[in-house]
C-alpha cells in the first residue's frame, strides 16, 4: 500500500499530477482543492495518497493535507460513492466547508456540487454527520456559517458573465470563502473579493 510519495512534481493539471520518485513517474488523481495547494512543476513535493486497488484497476489519489485524505476515506465508505465521486465532491467544496455543511444538514449546498443528487446528499448527511464532528479540529469550524448556496450561485453567475470560465470562477469563490473563515459576505462583497483574488 502506497501511503505517500516524496519526489519531484513533473506535471500538474486540475485533476491529475505526475510525481517522479527515483526515476519512476506516478500518476496521481487529485481534487481541485489539492491542485490549488501544489507548488510549481519541477518542485519537490510530498503528496499523501490513497492506493485504490481492484481486480481490474489500480489508481492513486493524492492529497496535500491529512484532513482531506481523511474526508476522502469517509466519503468512499458511503454506499454508492467511489473514489471518482469523492474526488468530484472534494473539487466542489473545501474539506472545512464540507464538514460544516454535513454537520448542519445543509442539503442545498451539497446538491449544488456537480454530480451530487438529493438522495446522495441525504445519504452523506445520514452516514457522516456524527463522524465528521469527530475529525481533528472540527469543533473549531462547525459553528462557522456556510455561504448560502443561492448567494454562491448568484456570485458564480456574475463571474461567468464577467468572462470567467466555470472552473476558474468556482476555484476563486472557494478561495474567497476559505479566506473569509466563515464571515458573512454580501453578494457585492463576494464578487468584489473574487475579482481582487483573481488579479493577484
Amino acid at each position: 500500500m502506497i501511503t505517500y510519495l516524496h519526489g519531484t512534481l513533473t506535471r500538474k493539471t486540475p485533476t491529475e499530477i505526475t510525481v517522479e520518485v527515483h526515476g519512476v513517474g506516478y500518476a496521481v488523481h487529485i481534487s481541485l482543492s489539492t491542485y490549488e495547494q501544489l507548488p510549481e512543476p519541477d518542485s519537490t513535493v510530498k503528496v499523501l495518497t490513497y492506493h485504490h486497488i481492484r481486480e481490474d484497476v489500480q489508481a492513486l489519489y493524492g492529497f496535500m493535507r491529512e484532513n482531506e485524505r481523511e474526508m476522502f476515506l469517509m466519503l468512499i465508505g458511503v454506499s454508492g460513492i467511489g473514489p471518482r465521486m469523492a474526488q468530484t465532491i472534494l473539487s466542489g467544496i473545501r474539506t472545512e466547508e464540507l464538514v460544516r455543511t454535513i454537520t448542519h444538514s445543509a442539503l442545498s449546498t451539497l446538491t449544488a456540487i456537480p454530480g451530487v443528487g438529493r438522495k446522495t446528499a441525504e445519504r452523506l448527511i445520514l452516514e457522516l454527520k456524527d463522524r465528521v464532528a469527530k475529525m481533528e479540529g472540527a469543533e473549531k469550524i462547525i459553528d462557522l456559517p456556510t455561504a448560502p448556496s443561492a448567494l454562491r450561485g448568484e456570485a458564480l453567475n456574475a463571474l461567468l458573465s464577467l468572462g470567467f470560465t466555470r472552473d476558474k470562477a468556482e476555484q476563486t469563490l472557494r478561495a474567497v470563502l476559505y479566506d473569509a473563515n466563515g464571515s458573512a459576505l454580501s453578494l457585492e462583497e463576494l464578487i468584489k473579493k473574487a475579482l481582487q483574488h483573481s488579479s493577484r
